[in-house]
């Protein structure tokens, strides 16, 4: 059945159903039609109105009208939200670079191996390079360096899948695409570009979808909650994952990935308040450690419960509880894992917590000495999430305007903020 079939099965006309969405009229004709389909922020509650559930929904997405087979023309100009996201995606980040930019930022070795992987165009060497190119992010003290490496394997992806889109190999391609696409949201991602890392994750999760790559998808649903979450949408983060917990689920049993998922629901839980089910989330992701042999891949999933005690500090932190916290945090940092110049990212955000526990404690040497840690770090790693957790310390400093090291403190965030 039609996606069409069945809006009118289910007694809805295409205004009643955009209205219950929260989208245009036009944009469920455009979808209809088969010429965009629908981000995955809006399909949970499509799911809902057409009594379905998300795998079925997705499979109905997947096919095309009949008339469909003669190109339509695409609108002239997108409308954000509208389910334009594949084009967009195209435009922002598919034509930024060449794939010859890409070769002379690679160098000799990796250059080779991206040469030889357009030349073939096999789906296992796209995955073979993108797993690089995740190692090269995981070990770049400047997320921004990687950036244009990636948009050169993602211009060349595309041509592939331009050209492969009917054949044999399509699945392998777009689980490919899932990858990229996902490591190239957590790009802009970090560099603050919310709507950009969103519209990468939602093609990402399409991708996903259509090579039936449940890990990935689940993965890519969560990595579009912490957008929500940036953006302080908890309640709406809450849903995706609930929906990511779902499709993890129909993953691989011996994969991380569902306890990657509880992680994340345990920040959305601790952002809106609810202690018990913070913990319980917490508890749940602690199950990783039952899970025997290589539990994820060091790409797009690289959850291990090596990060567990610093989750719980930080989500302790945001609940108030500042006794639960500071111990667990301490021990955090001074921990192998959080050694000096071993991670920026997290090293700054356990520090940031810290930071935050002496402001509401009335501490500012234990603030002063936090925070200006965490924003050396800032500034060394160019790192955009560093940059929002200094601003959410920076926010808390008001009822320290007597005290002049705290004020160069948060003045100097709000200079790193404006650069």
């Amino acid at each position: 059945m039609r996606l069409s079939e069945r809006r009118k099965a289910m007694g809805y006309s295409q205004e009643k159903f955009a209205h219950a969405l929260g989208v245009d009229r036009t944009t469920v004709s455009r979808w209809e039609r088969g010429e965009t389909t629908p981000e995955c922020v809006h399909r949970p509650k499509m799911a809902e109105l057409l009594r379905l559930d998300i795998t079925e929904l997705g499979t109905m997405l997947a096919r095309r009208p009949a008339h469909d087979a003669q190109p339509t023309k695409p609108p002239s100009r997108p409308v954000h939200g509208s389910g334009e996201s594949d084009d967009m995606i195209r435009r922002k980040f598919l034509r930024l670079l060449t794939v010859s930019g890409a070769l002379t930022a690679l160098g000799t070795e990796a250059a080779d191996d991206l040469a030889e992987a357009v030349e073939r165009g096999s789906a296992d060497d796209y995955r073979r390079m993108n797993a690089h190119l995740w190692q090269v992010y995981q070990l770049a003290r400047s997320k921004r360096s990687v950036h244009e490496v990636v948009q050169g394997q993602l211009d060349a992806l595309a041509d592939a899948l331009k050209s492969r889109s009917a054949g044999r190999h399509a699945g392998e391609m777009c689980e490919a695409a899932g990858d990229l696409f996902q490591l190239s949201g957590e790009l802009a991602f970090d560099s603050n570009r919310y709507t950009d890392a969103a519209a990468a994750y939602t093609v990402a999760a399409s991708a996903s979808d259509s090579a039936d790559a449940f890990d990935l998808w689940a993965c890519a649903l969560v990595r579009h909650a912490y957008v929500d979450m940036s953006e302080q949408h908890f309640a709406e983060a809450a849903e995706t994952l609930d929906v990511a917990r779902t499709i993890a689920s129909r993953g691989d049993p011996g994969l991380s990935t569902r306890y990657w998922v509880a992680s994340v629901q345990a920040e959305a839980h601790a952002s809106l308040g609810d202690l018990d089910a913070c913990r319980r989330a917490l508890d749940e992701a602690e199950k990783v450690a039952d899970l025997s042999g290589p539990v994820h891949n060091g790409g797009w999933l690289r959850f291990d419960g090596s990060r567990l005690a610093e989750e719980r500090g930080a989500r302790f932190v945001q609940l108030g509880r500042f006794d639960l916290a500071e111990e667990v945090l301490r021990s955090a940092l001074g921990s192998t894992a959080l050694a000096e110049g071993s991670s920026y990212r997290r090293r700054g955000s356990v520090l940031v917590d810290l930071a935050l526990i002496g402001a509401e404690r009335h501490d500012a040497e234990q603030v002063v000495t936090h925070g200006r840690e965490a924003l050396r770090l800032a500034r060394q790693s160019g790192s955009g999430y560093v940059v929002r957790r200094l601003r959410t310390l920076r926010d808390g400093l008001g009822a320290y305007g007597h005290d002049r090291r705290v004020s160069e403190l948060a003045a100097d965030i709000g200079n790193l903020q404006a650069t």
